[in-house]
């Protein structure tokens, strides 16, 4: 009687364990995403895996440092940022590690993953050229036309210290090379309509606005402006026009909103069991309806909204890792030529 008791009590306290580790499944996650509806994104992973998300948002440079202040304590397993960029400032601070998964390598091409495995691409969000349907009668077709003197007055843009911006440029370091580069970057600068000011929503308000006749910014910016009453903007959006840029040679640049495992991760198999879900059907829907992107998995539909934009050649030629290493290069450029 003694023997059963005593092997209930050793099977009761292994049913308990088992039952407090299963509730105590979670996984740190650092994000620079601050969407409202990636809470829905995260209740389907737990709900799907048992395994709590606890989240915490912040600017990506703020969270980096803070990934090196913690160091070897740091409680965070997942760092995702909204630029491929942003991620070469991670690798640079030495506050990720390689998360080798199949399943990923699988589901996102190899142009969107970092050649080490130390972050890939969930989504995708293309820059892209608007320009005045009334103003402007051939606009640029390509990256590279932006600098044509024949622009000189017209352009509206963000500033040098936006990292959409440097991942263009560092695209095109890779692309027609440093000297080129160069020459783009100060041709730009000369044909601005103003000092670089404002977000990507601010460089369409000027083509409303008449400030400027072409603008270069994200998609979903100009998107946002039929899903909703975007001031400013929605009003004048019928007289709003877009190119893809460099349809007929690399094609149209897209960046990348990230994700990689923490160095010091304290949760490694649930960091990895994210990252994988990320790549699933779930996910990639979730990013291509809640946000007008593009998913980093082929095959997944578009958002209604984010189909008006029509058929266009991405740039699979330049790998996004190029974005982070050229980053260095590309701001040092933007200061050489005064690119505010």
């Amino acid at each position: 009687m003694i023997r059963k008791t005593a092997a209930r009590l050793v099977a009761a306290t292994a049913l308990a364990a088992i039952g407090t580790a299963a509730m105590a499944a979670e996984v740190n996650v650092y994000s620079s995403r601050h969407y409202d509806s990636d809470d829905a994104l995260y209740a389907e992973f737990t709900k799907e895996t048992g395994i709590k998300v606890n989240r915490i948002e912040g600017k990506a440079d703020e969270l980096i440092a803070r990934l090196e202040a913690e160091g070897d304590n740091s409680p965070a397993d997942v760092l995702i940022t909204v630029d491929a960029g942003r991620m070469a400032r991670a690798e640079e601070a030495g506050v990720l590690q390689a998360y080798p998964s199949a399943v990923i390598d699988k589901a996102v091409p190899a142009h969107l993953r970092h050649p080490d495995d130390l972050w890939f691409g969930v989504s995708q969000r293309a820059r892209i050229i608007f320009y005045a349907k009334d103003r402007v009668e051939n606009p640029p077709r390509t990256y590279e036309e932006l600098a044509d003197p024949k622009f000189k007055g017209q352009i509206c843009i963000r500033s040098s210290s936006n990292v959409y911006n440097q991942s263009l440029l560092a695209s095109i370091i890779e692309a027609d090379g440093a000297v080129e580069a160069k020459e783009w970057a100060a041709g730009v600068v000369a044909n601005m309509a103003r000092a670089p000011q404002g977000g990507d929503t601010d460089q369409l308000l000027g083509i409303v606005s008449g400030e400027c006749d072409i603008a270069v910014a994200n998609h979903y910016y100009f998107l946002r402006g039929f899903d909703s009453d975007v001031e400013g903007l929605t009003a004048g959006i019928d007289n709003i026009g877009w190119v893809w840029p460099n349809q007929s040679g690399r094609g149209a640049h897209l960046n990348l909103t990230a994700a990689a495992m923490a160095k010091s991760a304290p949760h490694p198999e649930e960091a990895k069991t994210l990252l994988e879900f990320l790549t699933g059907d779930f996910a990639q829907h979730h990013f291509a309806n809640q946000n007008n992107e593009y998913p980093a998995v082929p095959g997944v539909g578009l958002d209604v909204d984010t189909a008006r934009l029509g058929f266009f050649i991405p740039d699979t030629q330049t790998p996004t890792s190029a974005f982070s290493a050229n980053a260095k290069e590309a701001q040092a450029i933007f200061n050489e030529v005064d690119w505010q």
